[in-house]
C-alpha cells in the first residue's frame, strides 16, 4: 500500500496550480458570492487591468471560473464542479489519514491495554479547522 505511486490527476493539479496564487484566491474568493466584471474584480487587487486579466485567464484555463463578454464588459461566474474537484481531492485524502490514524489509536490502545473507550475521543472535524481568516475592510 505505501509503495503505490499516486496517480496525477490533470484536472486537481491545474486547479491547485490556480489556486496556489494569492491574488487567484481573492478572485476566487470574490466569485463565489455571484458573477462580477473584471472591472469589480480589480478593486481589491490593487493592479492594473491586464494583470487581473491574466489571473483571469489563468483560472479559466484551469476550469475554476468561466467569464462572458456582453458589448465592453467582460463578466466572470465561478464553475463549482471544478471547485467540487478540489473539495474531493481534499475529502479522499482526510478519509485516508482519519482511517490511518483510526488504526493507529486502536493499535496504542493495544499496547497500552487501555480499552477504547477511555481514550480522549477527536474532536468534531469543525472544530479542528483553523478559524477563517477576515479581511480588512
Amino acid at each position: 500500500m505505501l509503495n503505490q505511486i499516486p496517480v496525477a490527476d490533470p484536472v486537481a493539479d491545474s486547479i491547485f496550480q490556480a489556486l496556489g496564487d494569492p491574488s487567484r484566491r481573492i478572485i476566487v474568493e470574490r466569485l463565489s458570492r455571484g458573477p462580477a466584471s473584471v472591472s469589480e474584480l480589480i478593486e481589491p487587487l490593487e493592479m492594473s487591468l491586464p494583470g487581473v486579466l491574466q489571473h483571469v485567464q489563468a483560472l479559466e484555463a484551469s476550469g475554476l471560473v468561466r467569464s462572458e463578454k456582453l458589448g465592453r464588459v467582460r463578466t466572470c461566474h465561478i464553475d463549482t464542479a471544478a471547485l467540487s474537484v478540489a473539495e474531493q481531492w481534499i475529502a479522499d485524502r482526510r478519509a485516508t489519514w482519519e482511517s490511518r490514524l483510526d488504526r493507529l489509536g486502536e493499535f496504542l490502545d493495544g499496547e497500552t491495554g487501555k480499552p477504547k473507550g477511555q481514550r480522549p475521543q477527536p474532536k468534531p472535524r469543525e472544530q479542528r479547522l483553523p478559524p477563517k481568516k477576515r479581511s480588512k475592510s
